[in-house]
C-alpha cells in the first residue's frame, strides 16, 4: 500500500514525531565520526578468536549460559577494585545495560535527568522506557555545578541520574567530588557512564572507588572503544549486588548470545596488548588538542578518544567541506562545534590536511 507510514501506525503518542538515533554511515577514505578504535584485533587476537568461536559454534543448538557467569568474573577481575562476578551485569553493548537500568528504576510518573550537551541516547533511552527527561546545563567550559547540580536534584526528585565522565562529546572528565555530590542529595540511583574510561590522562580518577560507600552508584563501561570490539556489542556496569539482581527482573532470556560471551572473554584475555594501543591514541590525541590550538581553534580538554573544536559561524558548511575531502567527522554537541575521533596518524594528518584547506582564508576560529 503507497503512502502508508508511520502516522498511519498506532504507536505511542510520546514517540510521534521522534528522531532515532544514528550517526552517518558513508563510504569514505577516513571515517572519525562514532569514536570507534581504529587499530583492528591484531593476528594473534583474531586467530584467538577464531578458535574460541569455532569451539563455540559445535554447542550453538543449546541455549548460552543465562548467566555469563565466565564473562562477568574476568570482568570483574578486568576491573579489579575488589569486585567479584556479584557486582558485575553485561549485556549487548552498553546502550543495552543502560536501558535495563531504565526499565528498573525508571517508568511512568518517574524522572531521568542528565546535564548536557551530552550523550544524546540517554534522553532517547529514558523516554522510551516512559520515563520523563528532565536536561541540566553545564558550564562554559561544560563541567557540572555541583550547586546546579544539587537544586536540579532537590526541585526534580530523579529516580535515575547520568552523569557521564569522560563525557561525550566534549570528552571533559567529572572530579570525583562532583559524582559524590550527586550521590549525596540524590533520591535514586546514580549512573556514571564511563564508556572512555580507558582513555583518561593520567592521574584522572574513576567512580569504581566509590562504589564501596555508594550502594546506589552505577558504572557502566564497554568494550566498543578500548578494546575494539565495537562489532561484538558489549557493555558491562558494576554496583553493588542489589542492583545486579533488580536488573535481572527485565533481562530478556538468554540476552548475551554463546558468541558474544566467548568473543568479550577472549579479547579481555588480550587486554594488555589493546590497552597499549589506548595509549597510542592518547598520545595521538594530546598532540592534536595542541595542533588545534596553535592553528587559533578553541578546544575542549578530552579524556576521552575524540576532540571537540570549533567554534565556527557555520559548522555544517565545514563539515561538508571535510566530507568532500574525504574525511567524516561528527556535527555534534553545541551550536558552533565539531567532533573528531583520533584515528590512526595517517587518519590524523589527513584531518589535519583538510581541515587547513576547508577554513583556509579564514580565522582559526570563527565567532558562532
Amino acid at each position: 500500500m503507497t503512502g502508508f507510514g508511520l502516522d498511519d501506525l498506532p504507536i505511542r503518542d510520546d514517540l510521534r514525531g521522534r528522531s532515532p538515533y544514528g550517526a552517518p554511515q558513508l563510504a569514505v577514505p577516513v571515517a572519525l565520526n562514532t569514536n570507534e578504535n581504529p587499530y583492528p584485533p591484531s593476528g594473534r587476537l583474531a586467530e584467538a578468536l577464531a578458535r574460541e568461536v569455532s569451539a563455540v559454534a559445535a554447542g550453538l543448538n543449546r541455549y548460552p549460559d543465562r548467566d555469563a557467569t565466565r564473562l562477568r568474573a574476568a570482568l570483574a577481575d578486568y576491573l579489579g577494585h575488589g569486585l567479584g562476578v556479584d557486582r558485575v551485569w553485561a549485556a549487548n553493548g552498553s546502550n543495552e545495560v543502560l536501558q535495563q537500568i531504565l526499565q528498573v528504576f525508571g517508568g511512568p510518573g518517574r524522572t531521568a535527568m542528565g546535564f548536557e550537551p551530552s550523550y544524546s541516547m540517554h534522553p532517547i533511552l529514558a523516554r522510551a522506557a516512559n520515563t520523563d527527561w528532565v536536561s541540566v546545563p553545564r558550564t562554559a567550559d561544560f563541567a557540572v555545578d555541583p550547586e546546579t547540580a544539587a537544586g536540579a536534584i532537590a526541585e526534580h526528585r530523579p529516580s535515575v541520574v547520568f552523569l557521564t565522565s569522560p563525557n561525550n562529546p566534549t570528552g571533559t572528565a567529572l572530579p570525583l567530588e562532583v559524582i559524590e555530590e550527586v550521590l549525596r542529595v540524590a533520591p535514586g540511583v546514580v549512573v556514571v557512564d564511563e564508556a572512555y574510561a580507558e582513555f583518561r590522562r593520567e592521574g584522572t580518577p574513576s567512580a569504581l572507588t566509590l562504589l564501596p560507600e555508594h550502594p546506589r552508584l552505577i558504572v557502566s563501561r564497554t568494550m566498543s572503544k578500548a578494546f575494539a570490539m565495537a562489532g561484538a556489542r558489549l557493555g558491562y556496569l558494576a554496583a553493588h549486588p542489589a542492583v545486579v539482581d533488580a536488573l535481572q527482573l527485565v533481562r530478556l532470556p538468554y540476552h548475551l548470545s554463546a558468541v558474544s560471551q566467548v568473543v568479550a572473554a577472549t579479547a579481555l584475555d588480550f587486554a594488555d596488548e589493546l590497552l597499549g594501543a589506548v595509549k597510542r591514541l592518547r598520545e595521538e590525541r594530546d598532540s592534536l588538542v595542541e595542533w588545534l590550538r596553535e592553528h587559533g581553534f578553541t578546544v575542549a580538554d578530552s579524556d576521552a578518544n575524540f576532540v571537540m573544536f570549533g567554534e565556527f559561524a557555520d559548522r555544517t558548511a565545514v563539515w561538508q567541506g571535510m566530507l568532500d575531502r574525504g574525511v567524516l567527522i561528527r556535527e555534534t554537541g553545541p551550536p558552533g562545534w565539531l567532533r573528531v575521533t583520533i584515528g590512526t596518524t595517517e587518519e590524523m594528518s589527513a584531518f589535519r590536511a583538510s581541515l587547513l584547506q576547508v577554513t583556509a582564508g579564514q580565522a582559526g576560529h570563527q565567532s558562532a
